[in-house]
């Protein structure tokens, strides 16, 4: 018994010998007279094990890393670890040519738990470089920046077990406003972001509601569902915050000049490809594949035709796949397939009969209805009231590389892009922009009589 005892008290210090010296390969560094490491936070590793390892509790760590109290970790920041050993102040020496670097917390309050399926792994210091060239005589008075307070609501379901590719996208959407507002920090204004799982349930909106939770918020983005619009966009009504709606378009704007919606109802979409069809001499086909969900986007869009005096035919998707489309077809003109779905299943049916007819000299362009919640369809052309720009964004990605370990989908739409591009639509609008142009939205805002904001940025692209 006491050779096994030997054995184990020899293991131990053995391995409090080896974290010991590890520790010596650490840098370290002097902060207000206290002696502390530099570690670069590596995968899979918690506050608890950093804590064991450089033998220094929990709540020390977090005292010279206050940012961790409230996002957590995030691999391969770098952060501060004591190492209990106070050193004497010593009079800084000037550097002459190499300067130093301070880092500066951008603040980004968040009231939700992180989904561990999709964690979000954001860095939250800004450099700022400081020459010390010549020793500071004075110290600087800097004036407090004053704090504006954002809200965002959308179902990310952090508690449910499994999660939906929806939730996926919200993150992806919440991302992308995290690094809008870390741009948008500068010396005079703080942006902090208050963010709330709203998952489908009334009652947490309710809650929210009731209590004084939003009192000090200046504007709010998100929510999804109808019945939490509702609630919510009575209570920004009567706090005079105003609310935008990122997905739906079915809010009643006409009392509440505080809503603010992004999306496009489907009269104004079939305006738009109205529009685009008249400068274009083409012979118009529908082909109505009788999706229960799309039938107010296919009225919409009859009616606005004959409103336009415009003609087309009427073609059954069974027809076109047993190749007897010829009637409807013109093969003097080019011919506008608009096919009435948003499901790749369809699509994928649908284009290699297009390929045999087009083998056969007719000219065909094809549009179909292209919302947020659908799978995406590879079409020539696509007419939607988002995503309407498709400029180059590369400063954007690397930004997004730097920050987030996750990647992201090439396809369209991007969350990440539409959520960074209407955060800074939101600010905008607190500052009193009525417009704005972004990575893939354009926003022209424009007022329902006395009540709502319409997006009116409405554009056919091609792809």
């Amino acid at each position: 018994m006491k050779h096994i005892l030997h054995i184990v008290f020899l293991t131990f210090c053995s391995v409090i010998c080896a974290q010991a010296q590890d520790l010596l390969n650490y840098p370290l560094d002097t902060i207000n007279g206290e002696e502390v490491y530099r570690y670069e936070v590596e995968r899979s590793i918690g506050l608890y094990r950093i804590g064991v390892n450089f033998n220094v509790p929990q709540g020390e760590i977090i005292r010279l890393n206050p940012q961790l109290r409230e996002r957590g970790l995030h691999y391969g920041e770098t952060i501060l670890i004591p190492t209990n050993r106070k050193v004497e102040a010593r009079q800084p020496q000037a550097v002459p040519d190499e300067p130093a670097v301070v880092e500066i917390p951008v603040v980004v309050e968040t009231m939700v738990e992180e989904p561990e399926t999709e964690h979000v792994t954001v860095s939250t210091t800004e450099p700022v470089i400081v020459s010390t060239t010549e020793p500071v005589e004075e110290p600087v008075t800097v004036a407090p920046r004053r704090v504006v307070e954002l809200a965002l609501m959308l179902p990310f379901e952090s508690q449910q077990t499994k999660r939906s590719a929806n939730a996926k996208h919200m993150t992806e959407f919440y991302q992308g406003a995290l690094l809008a507002l870390h741009q948008l920090q500068n010396d005079s204004t703080l942006y902090r972001l208050r963010v709330y799982d709203t998952e489908r349930s009334e009652r947490r909106v309710n809650a929210l509601c009731d209590s004084t939770e939003l009192d000090s918020v200046a504007a709010i983005l998100g929510l999804v569902y109808p019945i939490q619009i509702e609630r919510m966009a009575t209570w920004c009504a009567a706090h005079n915050i105003p609310l935008m709606l990122p997905f739906s378009d079915e809010a009643e704007l006409q009392d509440n000049p505080y809503l603010l919606q992004f999306n496009s109802p489907d009269e104004q979409e079939a305006d738009s490809l109205c529009r685009w069809i008249k400068q274009h001499d083409v012979n118009c086909v529908m082909i109505d594949v009788r999706d229960a969900d799309l039938s107010n986007i296919v009225r919409a869009l009859r009616q606005q035709m004959r409103k336009n005096d415009l003609s087309y035919s009427s073609l059954a998707l069974f027809d076109l796949v047993k190749d007897s489309a010829v009637y409807a077809l013109d093969k003097e003109r080019e011919n506008l397939i608009i096919l009435h779905t948003d499901r790749y299943a369809q699509a994928r049916i649908l284009l290699p009969h297009i390929a045999k007819l087009r083998d056969a000299g007719y000219a065909i362009r094809i549009v179909s209805q292209y919302s947020w919640q659908k799978e995406t369809i590879s079409l020539p052309q696509v007419y939607t009231s988002v995503f309407t720009s498709e400029r180059p964004h590369e400063a954007y990605d690397e930004l997004w590389n730097r920050y987030f370990v996750s990647g992201h989908s090439s396809d369209v739409p991007r969350y990440d892009l539409l959520g960074y591009d209407l955060m800074q639509a939101l600010v905008g609008w607190i500052q009193g922009q009525k417009s704005y142009t972004g990575l893939q939205a354009t926003i022209q805002w424009q007022q329902e009589g006395n009540g709502g904001w319409q997006n009116t940025g409405v554009n056919v692209i091609e792809k």
